[in-house]
């Protein structure tokens, strides 16, 4: 399980939270997403794999019409709640 610090400091990036928003629409291969949020491939790389350590996205390998090899992308189911409850059980104490 991912620590709730890890997972928060994956989405506290204004680019991986507009990853997210983009694909609210559903699975998009990483170059029609490297367009809609304009940057590069490798930069996007680099945001999808931080997104998918932390559980909030997941890829997979797919075939086009024309035979070539997609990456996709796709949103996990997640949802995150922060209380004093939640942070208090990411650090437990010896008693």
């Amino acid at each position: 399980m991912v620590a709730l610090s890890q997972r928060l400091a994956a989405i506290a990036s204004p680019q991986r939270m507009r990853i997210i928003a983009e694909l609210m629409t559903g699975q998009t291969h990483v170059s029609e997403l490297a367009r809609r949020v304009g940057m590069s491939r490798a930069l996007l790389y680099m945001h999808l794999t931080k997104l998918q350590e932390a559980g909030f996205v997941h890829g997979h390998l797919a075939l086009s019409e024309d035979g070539k090899a997609l990456k996709l992308f796709e949103l996990s189911d997640f949802s995150i709640t922060i209380t004093p409850a939640s942070i208090a059980a990411a650090f437990p104490t010896e008693n």
